[in-house]
């Protein structure tokens, strides 16, 4: 289930990341769910991957997500 748009990702991602890192998660997430299209796991993988690339650009600071 690969992400149109930002407006669809999880309510916990849009509540708790700047736009920049929901892009980046979008963006990465539709990346792995095409790569690992073979997996049982698949989703999980998925998000694992997006969660990763947001913390390569951002880093939580208190209960805010800012860039490096």
């Amino acid at each position: 289930m690969p992400y149109g748009s930002v407006a669809e990702l999880p309510a916990p991602v849009r509540a708790h990341l700047p736009n920049a890192a929901q892009e980046i998660y979008r963006e990465a997430f539709n990346s792995a769910w095409e790569q690992y299209a073979g997996r049982a796991d698949r989703e999980a993988v998925a998000h694992k991957v997006a969660w990763t690339a947001v913390k390569r650009r951002f880093r939580k600071r208190g209960e805010r997500w800012v860039g490096k």
